[in-house]
């Protein structure tokens, strides 16, 4: 399958496509199909890649869309009326996707095509539903319209209620090994930039790599680390560190935080492969020896909370002062 830029799809996506495909000609694809799997992956990408197959009038054999027809021509606009991407409002702080988006999708003409043989629905990050959209989803995939296909994308699918998952086909969608990663990824980098840190950072997600393939960004992490580093040796205060990380995106510094934490705990049990900050082994090493584990676990504990909870109705700033604060009583405990 290609896009409609004639951008090849990724070749660690290559089974799943072709067992869909084979499913869609067989007559036995789903109503509903769950994409789960880490950010950065492709899980969109193989959505829309099946997406055009299934809408473009004249596919090959292998499942690849023709990317001449007026179908094609549609979905390449993001004009298709048999395709519709849902996701949260750009323009709302909790970056849920509410009940009455759903409720509008499925009173859409009760979902039936306008065009052809199929009517698309991907809706991503699937769980960024509130419950009454779950709910207002639910009696679809109870109840589907022929020809409706339901493409739900999720990195937690565990986030999703029960009743959602049980309704779909679940395609679980693998981190793609180092090898076929970074032939992937190293021919689209800046000769100037690392692509197996690139990865590392990204663990192991090819796209999330290219992400955040920039220089500044990456500058500006070593910044924020070293600042890590003082507050557990005690150089720096932690409320006036914390006031320096305030231009940076709350997610990435939670992100990056997360990373940090995450390495000590490998680490302090003897897992010095597979770090994801493995330009700073040595530094973080020397952290080592004046650690509390357990209080180590907690905290990076309530950085995974917070992350996941990061909305417009929390005070980032004050968060991230918090954690910084409690990361120098972890740090400094096992002097």
């Amino acid at each position: 399958m290609s896009v409609s830029s004639g951008q090849p799809l990724m070749p660690w996506l290559d089974a799943t496509r072709d067992s869909l495909w084979q499913a869609h000609r067989l007559d036995r694809l789903p109503h509903a199909l769950l994409f789960a799997g880490p950010r950065g992956i492709g899980k969109r990408l193989l959505v829309r890649c099946l997406a055009q197959s299934l809408l473009c009038t004249n596919p090959t054999e292998q499942g690849n869309a023709c990317d001449r027809c007026r179908e094609c021509h549609l979905f390449s606009t993001g004009t298709h009326p048999d395709f519709h991407a849902i996701g949260p409002d750009d323009a709302s702080k909790s970056k849920e996707i509410k009940v009455e988006v759903i409720r509008e999708l499925v009173r859409s003409e009760s979902l039936t095509s306008n065009r052809g043989s199929y009517k698309i629905v991907a809706l991503a990050p699937a769980e960024a539903m509130n419950t009454a959209a779950a709910n207002a989803l639910l009696k679809t995939l109870e109840e589907p319209s022929s020809g409706t296909l339901l493409c739900l994308v999720a990195e937690t699918p565990g986030d999703l209620p029960a009743t959602i998952r049980s309704r779909c086909q679940i395609q679980r969608i693998p981190v793609p090994s180092r090898t076929e990663a970074l032939g992937w990824l190293s021919p689209r980098l800046a000769n100037s930039l690392n692509p197996r840190l690139l990865l590392d950072l990204s663990r192991g997600a090819p796209l999330r790599a290219l992400e955040i393939a920039d220089q500044s960004l990456l500058e500006r992490r070593l910044t924020r680390f070293e600042g890590f580093r003082s507050i557990a040796v005690g150089d720096v205060d932690p409320v006036a560190e914390a006031a320096t990380w305030n231009a940076d995106d709350p997610g990435i510094l939670l992100d990056w935080f997360a990373g940090w934490l995450s390495d000590l705990l490998r680490l302090a049990v003897g897992m010095d492969r597979g770090l994801i900050n493995s330009d700073q082994q040595r530094v973080l090493s020397v952290l080592l020896t004046r650690l509390d584990r357990v209080a180590c676990h907690r905290l990076l504990q309530r950085v995974f909370d917070i992350r996941s909870a990061a909305t417009g109705n929390v005070n980032m700033q004050l968060q991230i002062e918090s954690l910084l604060i409690e990361w120098a009583r972890v740090a400094r405990r096992g002097r």
